[in-house]
């Protein structure tokens, strides 16, 4: 960089090194970094789903509450636990009186970035994502209108729905909490991994193995469904795993041609949140792309791609939100 012929600040000096010329990439990956996209930092905000101070940290309080579930000891950060990969680990996620869910938790890390919520996809966005399991009998079995009943016993609801909705008379309402626990979630995004580091020309950002693993995942198809900054298309294909009687998709649709589809997971964070797939019946990763490749690609990975594939996956692992766990009223 040339001499500058100011007195530069901190600040200024802090933003000349980031503009620092990156490494530049070796020439045989360079195509395959152009099939990929970096994770921004921020995902789409729907039209009225304002993202404020307020309304995230009501959102906050609204995730970790219990008792807007039947048994008060419910929340969402139940299943979706921050330590955990803001999912349970569990093969299928444990509800009201200790019920058994039918499917796999799926992680709330990046859920912003999906085109379509839950495995089947019955919700499109967040805000219709959120309410679900408050409802649901076999997880916090509360009506809405339990809910807010149970939330206006406390002034300090009070005041924060009225602070996050400030346009409204009477603001503690079910689409209000809807946009509440929406707003927090999408904060969780993680960004930065080494994966996103490498796309962006930090040449050191993967080892070897991890560049073979990505030439690998592209080569043999698996970018066909899992494209995009969060590696997901958000579309439903047909996956049937032994011994699961799971219809998918068509349980929402009825439609013959999506009998046994999910929506497709997304990769990132993958390594943290184990088990897979939408009955959670694989506790590994490397059991878990050598099951997709026999399924969707048709294809026997060797033991050395399967190890190659999998270090690629590790790099998907990006910065994790930084949560404090909120003292409720």
């Amino acid at each position: 960089m040339s001499t500058f012929h100011v007195t530069l600040g901190a600040a200024a000096a802090t933003l000349a090194a980031a503009l620092v010329t990156t490494p530049v990439l070796a020439d045989d990956m360079s195509d395959y970094v152009a099939m990929f996209e970096p994770l921004p930092h921020i995902p789409p905000i729907p039209e009225g789903a304002t993202q404020s101070p307020e309304r995230i940290e009501l959102g906050r309080m609204l995730f970790f509450e219990p008792r807007i579930s039947a048994s008060g000891v419910i929340s969402c950060a139940t299943c979706h636990n921050p330590a955990l990969g803001w999912t349970d680990r569990i093969p299928r996620g444990t509800g009201h009186e200790g019920q058994i869910g039918d499917r796999n938790t799926p992680t709330v890390l990046n859920s912003g970035f999906l085109e379509a919520q839950f495995w089947d996809g019955r919700e499109d966005d967040l805000e219709g994502q959120a309410l679900g399991p408050i409802q649901a009998s076999i997880e916090m079995n509360m009506t809405l209108d339990q809910a807010i009943s149970r939330l206006n016993e406390f002034e300090v609801y009070q005041e924060a729905f009225a602070e996050a909705f400030p346009g409204d008379n009477d603001p503690v309402t079910p689409r209000n909490v809807a946009l509440a626990i929406a707003a927090f979630e999408r904060t969780l995004n993680t960004p930065n991994s080494p994966f996103d580091r490498f796309l962006m020309g930090d040449r050191d950002a993967l080892d070897d193995q991890q560049q073979e693993g990505m030439r690998l995942f592209v080569d043999n198809g698996c970018i066909a469904c899992h494209s995009g900054p969060i590696l997901s298309d958000s579309q439903f294909h047909r996956f049937e795993l032994p011994g699961s009687t799971d219809e998918g998709r068509f349980l929402v649709t009825g439609d013959d041609v999506d009998r046994f589809a999910f929506r497709t997971p997304t990769l990132r964070n993958v390594a943290l949140t184990y088990p897979y797939f939408n009955n959670g019946s694989v506790d590994n990763l490397k059991d878990a792309v050598n099951l997709m490749g026999q399924q969707m690609l048709g294809h026997e990975f060797e033991a050395d791609e399967l190890e190659s594939i999998v270090a690629f996956l590790d790099s998907l692992t990006g910065e994790m939100p930084h949560i404090e766990v909120p003292v409720l009223p």
